[in-house]
């Protein structure tokens, strides 16, 4: 089965709530992405840069069916977030910083040219020049999908406009929707994933709606990774061959698992 290579960040994430809750933990997109499509039976990859305090995080218990071997590693801080949402799962605040995730641009051309027929999927955030990246990736013909950060959504999807409509799927949330539709023509887009908290997650083929699913109820405990979680399933059963709706299915099924479950540590430090 093809490896499925993503291009995003592993960072050290601080997450709040009103009521409380939150932690510190480990996140980042491409880490969730890989994680949730090798815990769905497809290699994956995170083309990441990690920084020296997150460098020994290959190692770490139930981190080991990810491909760590796209991964480069660089003296200096990881990315760190911190993350603040209210009690309805929504992100109302953000404050980064990328760290080491500068050199991620780079890092992620020089991949794309040593593996030109990879499968990628693309975490269309900040700092990655995503323009830079898509067009490599079209000119080489790759298999490519993509997604985004509300923070930053809009500005990613105006600059990555052009390329969009030779993504397999766009994976949006509902705020995120309403800006693709504002800024691209939808019709044009052979498959968008749109999900929406508790609320019902829609698939959409060419501009015409082809499923919707309920998530399962279960009290979230953490969203952040939620989103996350979504593609990288939907990615890995598409890529056995089930068909969009039935792929939708187990996403939001597996991510309505990943919010009630205790979030992932940050692993300490083995010691020489």
């Amino acid at each position: 089965m093809t490896r499925l290579d993503v291009i995003g960040n592993v960072s050290r994430d601080v997450t709040r709530y009103p009521d409380h809750r939150g932690c510190s933990r480990l996140g980042g997109a491409a880490l969730f992405v890989a994680l949730a499509t090798a815990r769905a039976g497809r290699p994956a990859a995170p083309v990441c840069v990690l920084g020296e305090d997150l460098a020994h995080v290959p190692q770490a218990p139930g981190l080991d069916g990810i491909d760590w071997s796209a991964r480069g590693e660089a003296e200096g801080p990881s990315t760190r977030f911190d993350l603040r949402y209210d009690l309805q799962g929504e992100l109302v605040d953000v404050r980064s910083d990328y760290g080491v995730a500068e050199l991620l641009t780079s890092h992620a051309l020089a991949h794309v040219e040593r593996h030109p027929s990879s499968q990628y999927h693309v975490c269309c955030r900040r700092p990655l020049d995503t323009t830079a990246v898509l067009d490599r990736l079209v000119h080489h013909g790759a298999t490519f999908s993509v997604d985004f950060f509300l923070p930053s959504a809009q500005d990613m999807i105006r600059s990555t406009a052009p390329w969009l409509n030779r993504a397999s799927t766009v994976f949006v949330n509902a705020a995120e929707y309403r800006l693709l539709r504002a800024i691209t023509d939808t019709t044009a887009l052979p498959e968008v994933v749109v999900t929406d908290g508790p609320r019902p997650a829609r698939l959409w083929a060419f501009g015409q709606q082809v499923a919707s699913v309920v998530p399962p109820s279960r009290p979230p405990r953490e969203v952040s990774g939620a989103g996350d979680t979504v593609v990288g399933t939907f990615l890995a059963h598409r890529s056995r061959g089930a068909t969009p709706a039935q792929a939708l299915v187990e996403a939001v099924e597996v991510a309505a698992h990943f919010v009630a479950a205790p979030p992932l540590p940050i692993p300490a430090q083995r010691r020489a």
